[in-house]
């Protein structure tokens, strides 16, 4: 059984259709990227991965079990401007991301005090020990970027969803920020969906790379029609597409 499964979604805001026709299956641990022009639905899919919209028909599920209906710890999320609490430092950001699990949403006494310890363990592994008592407006963007998904993993998530989370910085910030996202994937085995508008960048962390674009238009009409996945890259195979995906949603697999 694969660990992410998408089954005929369907998404319409009240009369305009924006997805129609996904389907989808992923593998415990893959990186999948998301790639296509803007406004075809890429961020719509990952906020309906995260369940934090619902699909006017389809379903999905994650490990067979039933479709979420809202947001959960098992899925992790990080935006392209960094998301994490200003008020609190930097060690306090990582030790509320793993509060959640908490009973009580929060730690006290001797609990307190590991937490600490394993923020301090996960601001070493990230490179940001050093400024673990600063608070973030203090940071570099990439700082804060590396802040943001070391806050998402204290969580300790099955999923990591990435909207766009590299798409405010520099070049030479960018490539440090993909090494740190390949190492952290390596060590966690996590299963990540991230959509970037960067081709480069998707073959080059993704093991498969997802093409969104609307199949149909209609120059009367540009939003008649929904997006759907149309291109299925296999980016470990020299971006080979295993799966290309025709109108009439059947799959045509190479011989």
């Amino acid at each position: 059984m694969s660990f992410v499964t998408a089954e005929n979604i369907f998404l319409s805001y009240g009369s305009r259709p924006i997805l129609e026709r996904v389907n989808l299956t992923a593998e415990e641990g893959e990186f999948v990227s998301i790639v296509g022009a803007s406004g075809c639905g890429k961020s719509t899919f990952l906020r309906l991965l995260l369940a934090q919209e619902t699909p006017t028909k389809g379903e999905i599920r994650v490990a067979g079990a039933p479709p979420a209906r809202e947001p959960g710890l098992a899925r992790g999320v990080v935006f392209q401007r960094y998301s994490v609490f200003p008020h609190m430092t930097v060690r306090e950001n990582i030790v509320a991301g793993e509060s959640l699990r908490s009973r009580w949403g929060r730690f006290f006494g001797t609990e307190a005090r590991a937490a600490r310890a394993r923020a301090d363990e996960t601001l070493a592994r990230i490179g940001l020990d050093h400024v673990a008592d600063q608070f973030p407006a203090t940071l570099s963007g990439g700082m804060q970027q590396r802040l943001a998904i070391g806050q998402a993993l204290a969580a300790k998530p099955r999923i990591l969803l990435l909207d766009e989370p590299f798409g405010a910085l520099d070049p030479g910030t960018r490539l440090s920020m993909h090494d740190f996202l390949q190492e952290l994937r390596a060590e966690t085995g996590m299963t990540v969906f991230m959509v970037t508008h960067d081709l480069e960048e998707g073959f080059k962390l993704g093991d498969r790379v997802l093409v969104f674009d609307k199949p149909r238009w209609d120059p009367q009409d540009p939003n008649l029609n929904g997006a759907t996945i149309t291109y299925d890259f296999d980016a470990r195979d020299g971006g080979i597409p295993f799966q290309r995906i025709k109108e009439d949603t059947h799959v045509l697999r190479p011989t």
